[in-house]
């Protein structure tokens, strides 16, 4: 099977000389990065974490840029079957499939331009902040004139129904108070919030509904978009996608999760407990159902025998009440927007926060960092011990 598609969204106007420059990307290295991220776009809700099974299945996928005199067009061969509806693609994979070779061609050039051209330095924070802010503009992320509603939902892929439907009720209820969602993209409780926030935004007659789903390269082939996102962002690696979720967020909510949601949120720790963020305003949530209350109340205990009762201010823990996480969340934001505007900063992208240079650059063992074990066990039935290392400023001395 060999079909054409046409762009939808931020590619759908490019120069002819933009077109050959996606055309040569396209037949670099770099192009099997693309074609693996489009068909993992392709299969979209599945709800397999197994990328090398994803890869094999479909073998013979390949795709194709190419070059017509209104733009680009992509020529699939041997797609998911699943990804069309009589003989054509479902629109918002057909969004995606263009965010892709937006995110990962278009950007790449765009970065290898200014490397070359404009001596951006990917080793300097300020550079680091700037590249994010690029990719984002790039993606039509930033939403100038709009007040605070974006929140962040943070949580693991591999959750139980319990932990899944107790996600799901928070979205509705952060939906019913018109908030927005912004996640990893994939499964879980990456999902789980967008889908009953869905309902939430339907319920209230809300039609600005927005679903971003942040991802990089070398996850979206386990955790491929769920099919509620509406707005798809792939960051160029994990250090960069976690810069993203902080400086695009006007709120973050954690549920239960795994060793990744661990380091996000250690990440986030590591960022609000700095010196320079003091008059900082994010509010932190943690959140899960009644089944969740040791996972957090052990989270809370080794926060506060590591890092001390100052990193227990940074955080909220709101156990199996979903419209009083949402209530705060919406609570906050007006204090988020006098923030913003009282340091002159944007809504829609926070520029004064403070991020470690530790924490921009991307993971080296060999680099001088704090480095904090953990091992926690809980009773959420078939959870193994949760480890996770995380990183903090060298400098900074251990509690």
């Amino acid at each position: 099977m060999i079909t054409h598609i046409s762009p939808l969204g931020s590619m759908d106007l490019l120069s002819q000389l933009e077109v050959d420059m996606l055309k040569r990307t396209a037949s670099s290295d770099l192009y099997r990065l693309f074609r693996n991220c489009s068909l993992a776009v392709l299969n979209s809700g599945s709800q397999t974490d197994n990328s090398k099974q994803l890869l094999l299945r479909y073998e013979t996928f390949d795709i194709n840029v190419l070059r017509r005199e209104r733009g680009v067009k992509l020529e699939l061969v041997n797609p998911p079957e699943d990804a069309f509806v009589d003989g054509r693609i479902i629109r918002s994979l057909q969004a995606n499939l263009f965010a892709v070779l937006r995110d990962i061609l278009f950007v790449h050039g765009q970065i290898d331009s200014a490397g070359r051209f404009q001596h951006l330095n990917l080793e300097n924070s300020a550079h680091i902040t700037n590249l994010v802010f690029s990719i984002l503009r790039n993606a039509r992320a930033l939403h100038l004139d709009e007040d605070p509603n974006l929140v962040v939902c943070w949580g693991g892929h591999s959750i139980n129904e319990n932990e899944y439907l107790y996600a799901r009720k928070v979205g509705s209820q952060l939906g019913l108070r018109e908030l927005n969602i912004c996640t990893g993209c994939g499964p879980g409780a990456m999902e789980a919030p967008m889908k009953g926030a869905a309902v939430g935004h339907a319920q209230q007659r809300y039609r600005n509904s927005r679903f971003i789903g942040m991802t990089e390269p070398s996850i979206i082939a386990a955790e491929p978009p769920n099919p509620l996102v509406n707005e798809l962002v792939i960051m160029p690696d994990i250090e960069k996608r976690l810069e993203a979720f902080v400086r695009i967020a006007h709120g973050i909510i954690i549920f239960p999760g795994g060793v990744g949601t661990a380091e996000e949120l250690l990440y986030l720790l590591g960022i609000l407990m700095n010196p320079e963020n003091s008059e900082q305003v994010l509010p932190l949530i943690l959140t899960g159902p009644k089944e969740s209350a040791d996972y957090f109340r052990v989270l809370d205990e080794f926060i506060m025998n590591t890092l001390g009762d100052e990193a227990r201010r940074h955080y909220t823990i709101i156990i199996d009440d979903p419209a009083e996480v949402a209530r705060q969340m919406k609570k906050a934001m007006p204090l988020v927007k006098e923030n913003r505007r009282n340091t002159g900063d944007a809504y829609s992208f926070n520029w004064s926060i403070r991020i470690a240079p530790d924490l921009q650059l991307p993971f080296d063992q060999a680099t001088k960092t704090w480095r904090i074990s953990i091992c926690i066990r809980t009773n959420r039935p078939n959870s193994w011990p949760l480890r996770c290392a995380a990183r903090f400023p060298a400098s900074w001395p251990a509690t």
